[in-house]
């Protein structure tokens, strides 16, 4: 294989968007790993009545992912994040207002190999409380991240929060509104779809969001990040498949997904886990105003789920050709 190296004469500026990137891929897949270790090391030496102290920490603190989290703007303004963005760059696109005085559950699609837009946006950077002024988006992550030491507090101070039942619940029952739920809804088994020009999204059976929504009274709001699923290049995994089949399995025994991504590296462009320089546009639909309904039935959760598919739609099709998305693609659920 021929290797691209990159021109040596690459501005200083485009140089650090690179390496900004090449931390957040870090933090994203080794971050939590040497926090472990990093953990077992204080216990195993001379330290270890910090880690005695830390797991008293841990325990007195365990609910707080599930209690609106902790968040940092000192963190979620590091100067890191604004290289990060201009990297691809990540822009956010407003359709509508959405009023402060209500909660909503944005609903994102689609997830991406690393739902890169998903954290540049509503993690990092003044776009979306300059776009929605008052209020205040958590994105809602896999648990399974919260269990591990050190790494939860990181994750925390940027505005991530747990994807329980109960998590979400909290942040939706904010009194007086101000609240937005983020929820990447194909969850973890749709990066298993992430290849470049793949519009299918897991959607269909997953309803529990519309329940969520209707027992609380949250103003829904469909969000398509164009771009997101260009960033990356994944080993052929069709439906079937040996390859895909086992990493079902490993994501119904694991809870998250295991993609085998590849793109580009830091000083070449013919290898590598850096995602490719692809802009993403995330962008937030008009609300489908919910009624609040405690105990909703059956029906009256796939008729609303049935709405949000149609506006979820029409929201791709009509931001579509701004966006290099060919006229006769649509997206599949």
């Amino acid at each position: 294989m021929k290797v691209e190296f990159a021109p040596i004469n690459i501005p200083l500026k485009r140089r650090i968007q690179t390496v900004a990137v090449l931390q957040w891929i870090f933090s994203f897949l080794l971050l939590a790993e040497f926090c472990w270790g990093f953990f077992v090391i204080l216990i195993l030496g001379n330290f270890w009545f910090l880690a005695v102290v830390y797991l008293l920490w841990l325990y007195l603190d365990w609910e707080t992912p599930c209690t609106g989290g902790r968040r940092s703007q000192w963190v979620r303004s590091w100067t890191v994040w604004k290289y990060f963005r201009e990297y691809f760059p990540i822009h956010l696109i407003k359709t509508s207002d959405l009023s402060p005085n209500h909660n909503y559950l944005l609903g994102f699609h689609p997830h991406g190999v690393l739902v890169a837009g998903a954290f540049g946006n509503f993690c990092t950077g003044p776009s979306f409380k300059n776009l929605f002024p008052g209020l205040t988006p958590f994105l809602h992550i896999m648990p399974i991240w919260f269990g591990c030491p050190f790494f939860r507090e990181y994750i925390m101070s940027a505005g991530m929060v747990s994807a329980s039942k109960e998590s979400v619940s909290y942040v939706l029952s904010n009194e007086g509104g101000g609240h937005a739920s983020v929820i990447v809804i194909g969850g973890a088994e749709e990066s298993l779809n992430a290849h470049p020009g793949s519009l299918t999204l897991n959607i269909l059976r997953r309803k529990g969001f519309i329940k969520m929504a209707l027992r609380h009274g949250a103003h829904l709001v469909p969000v398509f990040s164009f771009g997101e699923n260009e960033l990356f290049k994944q080993v052929a995994n069709p439906k079937g498949s040996w390859l895909r089949n086992m990493q079902e399995k490993l994501q119904k025994i694991m809870g998250f997904a295991l993609p085998l991504f590849h793109a580009r590296g830091v000083f070449q462009y013919s290898f590598g886990l850096i995602p490719y320089r692809q802009p993403i546009h995330t962008v937030v639909g008009s609300p489908i105003p919910v009624k609040r309904n405690l105990n909703p039935t059956a029906e009256e959760i796939d008729q609303l789920h049935a709405l949000y598919l149609q506006k979820l739609r029409k929201l791709f099709e009509e931001h579509k050709r701004n966006y290099g998305i060919p006229e006769h693609k649509s997206l599949i659920f």
